[in-house]
Parts: structure tokens; sequence; C-alpha cells
């Protein structure tokens, strides 16, 4: 049976938030969501009386929260969030992340993105926040950022629950050494290689002894996430199923 690169992502996902109780997802993270709900659907059918407490930021049916935001970072403070998602239109090798723009100098960015907006609170309360980006290219995975919107772990003195454990692209997955503030190479997405990935990362990693091929959903998976997630998710991002799971009926 094909799988598609966004049912791949969509069932790692849901593996790295297994341990979890609370996840929240940002606005325009179909992705994200997706495999958020799939966590929930399976702790469901483990034991049907716990509930994996979920908020996707940007949908009305999935978002418990009544101030958006602000109560997210209050949630956050108060270690109720156990996961979170964050990307970047830089990553370096530190897992620091950029998201407000590169060339020239701050302000005055030749290219700007979206902001920071509360990037780097979330990631020093969040203990599970997985970094996230589909593309994976020298132009993302940089030596080091040109703006600092999230710093990564670094050894200072200050209070830091949170923060990040690991890195999902279209490639593979790293999880992050936070004591070496280093990215360590785990999985290769089927259909891709460990040269690959060096050829298109600008950072130094490390790579585990034993790379294995990320895991593939299985038959189950798989109708779960075709069939009740995709017409989950589709009240967030009815373009992204119209393009994505077309059949989800």
């Amino acid at each position: 049976m094909t799988v598609s690169r966004q049912e791949l992502l969509i069932h790692t996902i849901a593996r790295l938030l297994l341990p979890c109780r609370s996840v929240a997802v940002g606005a325009s993270s179909p992705i994200p969501g997706a495999g958020a709900l799939l966590a929930r659907h399976w702790a469901a059918a483990e034991t049907p009386s716990r509930r994996l407490f979920l908020t996707i930021l940007g949908s009305r049916h999935l978002n418990s929260m009544t101030s958006g935001g602000v109560e997210l970072f209050d949630m956050a403070a108060q270690g109720r969030v156990d996961a979170f998602f964050l990307g970047g239109g830089q990553i370096d090798g530190e897992a620091n992340i950029n998201l407000v723009g590169t060339g020239g100098h701050y302000p005055q960015n030749t290219v700007r993105w979206p902001g920071s907006f509360g990037s780097a609170y979330l990631y020093f309360l969040v203990p599970r926040v997985i970094l996230f980006r589909e593309e994976h290219t020298r132009r993302v995975m940089v030596p080091k950022v040109d703006f600092i919107s999230a710093p990564g772990p670094r050894p200072d003195p200050v209070y830091r629950p949170g923060g990040p454990i690991g890195l999902l692209t279209n490639l593979c997955w790293f999880s992050f050494d936070k004591a070496r503030r280093r990215f360590v190479l785990e999985t290769v997405h089927p259909g891709h290689t460990v040269e690959e990935v060096r050829d298109n990362t600008g950072f130094d990693f490390d790579v585990a002894d034993a790379v294995q091929p990320t895991a593939l959903p299985d038959a189950a998976a798989l109708e779960a996430i075709r069939g009740p997630i995709a017409r989950e998710i589709a009240e967030a991002y009815p373009r992204f199923v119209a393009q994505v799971f077309p059949d989800a009926a």
C-alpha cells in the first residue's frame, strides 16, 4: 500500500506524542494537527477513560481555549501543555530558529517572515517541543541563523523546563541532545539516504549507531488517517484535505 509523504509525517508525529496528555498546535499546521488527532485516536482506543487534551489554534471545533494565544501561554506557564510545534525559515545545528527574516540587518531585512510571536516563550516552557519543517534544504538548515527568534538550549542559569526533543523534516527525524547541543540523526524516511540528508543540511550533526528507516503506518493507522482524522482536520484545513485526502468523506 502506497504511503504519501504527508501520511508518513502524520504517523511519525503521532508516535512522538504518545507520552503526552496535553498537546497544542499552532495555526497553519495541518500535518501536526492531524498527527495530534491520530495520537488522540490511539489513546482513546487503548484506554477509553484516557483523553488526550488537544487544542488546534485556528479551529472552532478542536479548540477549547476561549482567548487563543493568551490562554495557551498561561497553560504553558502552569505546566499544562506537554507538547507544541515550532518551525522556522531557518534552523541551525544548536536548535536556534529564525522566524523574522534574512538578508541585511534587522529590522531592515531584505526577506521578512511573519515574526516570532510567542515562540521563545513556549520554547522555554513546553517540555516536548517538536521542530517541524517539511523543506529540508541548506537554505533552511543553516550553520547559523541570521536572527534568533527562539534560542535552543544553552549553558546559562536561566530556568528552562522546556525545549526541543528533535526535528522532523521531509527527509528524516533528528533527536536533539540538549546537553551537547547537537542533533542526532535517528531515522531516514523510506526512499531517502543518510548521504542525501548530509548533502541537504548546512549544519553538522551526529549519526546514531544504527540509523533506521522511519516507521511506516500500518493498515489500521492508514485507515484512521484517511478516514476520521482527515474528516476531523478538514474543519480547520479544508484545502489541505481536498488536496491530500480527496476521497475523505
